[in-house]
């Protein structure tokens, strides 16, 4: 059902050198600030203190968080935990204090605010821990980009699979080069998010080129570039559809969801609204640039032979 018709084709691809010349320069700042800012990496890279406490009745997040930063502990990561009265607070790693110096003096602040707070657990992540972490968060990067340029190179053509590997490596620069450039915490949430927009993104290029693939085989006579015009323009509909229905449940996290999902949502969203546009302007640009051609996507018929005055 397309809620959303167009009478026309839109030509995207007269505007790709427009395209390209946005998407070459947001990915280029993008990588100039994870090289010369870096990641703001949370604890689950760092390594830091993890304390779980307890309180009698729902727990005022906002109020120990204020009760901390008074206290100088502002760098302190407030969250709810299972239900409202546990509070997890996560602590990066201090130099001059140990983990267990540093729990008791959380535990002393809080219990200053409020007699009836417990303490269920404390744990320590060790930096090593983190840089694991890391390294694990890299590779699975790797692996699940690897696997995406297989998938299409198989299901389409070899550069079918090179076009979307470098729209969706646009999304993954780009997403990371917000955080970079605002210094916002990235931690394993974030990571997740970056992973799932890894997905997401490639299941919008699946689609487009599948309508192009479809395209080549019905439109005998039409240029490669109205073939893919038409392609992105029949598929406008799903994509308004699909990606605003998305867009507003991640908006709903980001607004509602409170601290432990902000990061994750909000890297989320910059994905969808990248990754709809790398599928479109990136992805089939990529293609035009490759050369792609009907031979690439269709099987060349068998022609009859002959045996002895005989057709076979």
């Amino acid at each position: 059902m397309d809620f959303f018709r167009f009478d026309r084709n839109i030509p995207f691809m007269s505007w790709r050198r427009t395209g390209a010349v946005i998407s070459i320069t947001t990915f280029v700042l993008a990588v100039f600030f994870i090289a010369t800012k870096g990641l703001n990496l949370g604890i689950d890279f760092t390594g830091g203190t993890i304390l779980e406490v307890n309180y009698q009745q729902a727990a005022d997040l906002e109020k120990i968080r204020t009760t901390l930063t008074s206290s100088g502990i502002s760098d302190a990561s407030v969250q709810n935990f299972g239900t409202s009265r546990d509070v997890l607070i996560r602590l990066p790693v201090r130099p001059d204090t140990s983990s267990a110096q540093l729990s008791e003096k959380v535990l002393e602040i809080l219990k200053q605010a409020d007699a009836s707070v417990e303490m269920r657990r404390v744990e320590f992540v060790g930096p090593q821990v983190g840089e694991e972490l890391l390294e694990s968060g890299a590779l699975a990067l790797l692996f699940v980009s690897i696997g995406i340029v297989i998938y299409l190179a198989v299901r389409f053509e070899w550069k079918f699979g090179i076009a979307g590997m470098i729209a969706n490596l646009h999304d993954v620069i780009i997403i990371v080069g917000f955080f970079a450039f605002f210094q916002w915490e990235f931690s394993l949430t974030v990571l997740a998010a970056v992973l799932a927009i890894l997905g997401y993104s490639v299941n919008e290029s699946v689609v487009i080129f599948d309508r192009i693939r479809e395209n080549f085989r019905k439109m005998r006579n039409a240029s490669v570039t109205q073939i893919i015009d038409d392609a992105i323009t029949k598929t406008m509909s799903r994509t308004i559809i699909t990606h605003g229905s998305t867009q507003m449940v991640v908006i709903a996290m980001l607004l509602f969801g409170g601290e432990v999902l902000y990061y994750f949502s909000l890297a989320l969203t910059i994905g969808i609204l990248f990754g709809i546009y790398s599928s479109i302007m990136v992805g089939s640009s990529i293609i035009m640039l490759l050369g792609v051609k009907r031979e690439d996507l269709m099987r060349p018929e068998k022609k009859p032979v002959e045996n002895d005055g005989a057709v076979v």
